[in-house]
């Protein structure tokens, strides 16, 4: 076999199965919102064998080999980062990302003896490598998720696994950056591109409460007549009314 055709299966391959995790999706999707079925089991399920959930936790929620573990914090925060980046990081690295202010390097590696030690109880595939720090297979993080769908297009399937804020208590330099970066990710894309029932879904999230901008888009492509819209009208009203009296 050719290196072009090599490539060329490869590629259709990776295709194959990312479009078979958007069918899982979209399947999780309907399960959600068909009338008679509850949705929160469904909200629950992790979307791939292998996961880290940050969105709207302070503790990651790791599924692997068919269990779901509770991490600490600070494990969370650790654990997120080697998987974001799969290529290593070294000490120094990690603990810049993690710890908020200057720390040595004695405290960065007493967490990873601790983080190995439960690791190799609970899911000893995953245990990480040293010199530098990296997971030994991919993890995928949920946060990471929601922008690769931004990033396709796909606002459905991107708001549908979006819990809320990455770690909102987390004060991790690395974390608070991908906490807004996400945030402002899915922002504009559902302002700018979403249909009006995205749009919707997306003023349901508590940080979308107090934002006069989406909801005054959400306005302007709701239809005349569209039942939903005195709802927002008088939102939109209450905001404006805080705003003036806020002055």
């Amino acid at each position: 076999m050719g290196a072009n055709t090599l490539s060329l299966v490869q590629a259709t391959v990776a295709a194959a199965e990312a479009q078979l995790r958007i069918h899982r999706l979209e399947r999780l999707m309907d399960e959600r919102t068909s009338p008679g079925r509850p949705s929160a089991p469904a909200f629950n399920k992790p979307l791939y064998r292998d996961s880290l959930q940050i969105l709207g936790r302070d503790q990651g929620l790791l599924h692997v080999a068919g269990a779901a573990i509770t991490l600490s914090e600070r494990h969370t925060e650790i654990l997120a980062m080697m998987a974001l980046h799969p290529e290593g990081l070294s000490a120094e690295e990690l603990s810049d990302k993690v710890y908020p202010e200057g720390t040595s390097l004695t405290s960065i590696r007493a967490e990873m003896v601790r983080l190995r030690k439960l690791l190799l109880a609970v899911a000893p595939s995953l245990v990480p490598e040293s010199r530098p720090y990296r997971l030994p297979r991919p993890l995928v993080v949920d946060a990471e998720q929601v922008r690769n769908y931004l990033d396709r297009g796909a606002h459905r399937l991107a708001l549908n696994i979006y819990r809320g804020e990455v770690m909102p208590r987390s004060l991790a330099p690395a974390i608070s950056g991908l906490r807004t970066r996400v945030a402002v990710q899915l922002r504009e894309a559902i302002l700018n591109d979403a249909s009006p029932e995205v749009l919707l879904s997306y003023l349901q999230l508590p940080e979308a409460a107090d934002d006069v901008e989406a909801w005054r888009t959400a306005l302007h492509l709701l239809p005349p007549r569209s039942p939903k819209r005195s709802a927002v009208v008088a939102h939109v009203a209450e905001l404006e009314g805080e705003s003036v009296t806020g002055r």
